[in-house]
């Protein structure tokens, strides 16, 4: 079997997604709106948007043998993801997550539900597997991402990284990485550079440490982008933002697209933008991705043919009922 991009993600969840105005003060009742059971996991939605995508992805993670790790594997069915090496950790449960979309700021916040599933494990990483692959994708700095990390250098194999919010253990293991993409969050927590003044000197100053590719995903301001002696600024795509939840994992799906289909890096950055403009067209992590299609015509004309998307919309209303 030859993988294009494996994600290893500790916990792939299940999001309970709910649209509120505001989020409630303290003894205040609010009602919400749309309910929607989608997937979630930084790693495994970048999976299921390469899947979506029609890239060849897989996912090495950890699931509870309940209603919420079924769950889970089926919808990495829906898209194509395979989980051959996806671990079933029996008479545990799954992370359940909460995620409210607040309209007022659009903005979300999540409640986290921990499963009792146990972590992933160095032995759980097989070398033919990562071996098979072109790319690796991470988020997190733990023993067994840090082994499946040097089982990809010992193999001629990528590791990619999302760099979510920032963590010295994620600094500390720059080496280990090829490409590094790093959300606003991180960036402001590494370089206290709240308004961008020093960015292009600070992605610099990230590639000489390891990395490849530097990337630096900026909300509605598009993204920024190093790599050998180049800095560029993608702007983003301005749409009816409903929810952002999955925005910066749909990104790195899309931008390590493009890089498994070889695109010059610049369009490669404008690609995986479309991609995490549409999906915040509609509510969750999974349901608003579009298919390679629907970007194509994006890209060209800036119109959505939402009715893949629609589809899908529907089918997570009723969700883990189904299962």
């Amino acid at each position: 079997m030859c993988i294009d991009v494996i994600g290893i993600d500790d916990i792939p969840v299940v999001d309970y997604l709910l649209q509120i105005n505001t989020l409630p003060k303290t003894n205040e009742l609010i009602f919400a709106e749309s309910p929607s059971w989608q997937c979630g996991g930084k790693v495994a939605t970048a999976m299921a948007a390469l899947g979506i995508l029609n890239a060849k992805a897989g996912i090495i993670g950890v699931v509870g043998d309940d209603k919420l790790g079924r769950y889970c594997l089926e919808d990495f069915k829906k898209y194509n993801v395979d989980t051959s090496h996806t671990i079933i950790d029996p008479g545990k449960t799954t992370t359940l997550s909460i995620c409210l979309a607040e309209k007022s700021t659009q903005g979300r916040s999540f409640i986290g539900i921990y499963g009792t599933r146990r972590q992933i494990q160095p032995s759980d990483i097989p070398e033919e597997y990562i071996k098979s692959s072109k790319y690796i994708h991470l988020c997190q700095i733990m023993p067994a991402t840090i082994h499946a990390a040097n089982l990809a250098r010992k193999n001629g194999v990528k590791v990619a990284f999302d760099g979510d919010v920032y963590e010295k253990s994620i600094d500390d293991s720059l080496d280990l990485i090829d490409i590094f993409i790093a959300s606003e969050f991180f960036y402001k927590g590494m370089f206290n550079d709240p308004d961008f003044n020093c960015l292009e000197r600070n992605c610099f100053s990230l590639l000489e440490r390891g990395p490849e590719i530097v990337a630096i995903t900026l909300g509605p301001m598009g993204c920024a982008v190093a790599y050998n002696n180049r800095f560029f600024r993608m702007p983003g795509f301005k749409v009816d933002v409903i929810d952002t939840t999955g925005a910066g994992d749909v990104f790195h799906g899309a931008f390590l697209y493009g890089l498994v289909k070889e695109y010059d890096i610049e369009y490669t950055a404008r690609f995986a933008n479309a991609v995490a403009a549409i999906k915040c067209t509609r509510q969750g992590g999974r349901a608003g991705i579009p298919s390679f299609e629907t970007v194509s015509h994006f890209l060209k004309d800036g119109f959505i043919d939402y009715a893949e998307i629609e589809e899908r919309l529907n089918f997570y209303k009723e969700g883990i009922w189904h299962i």
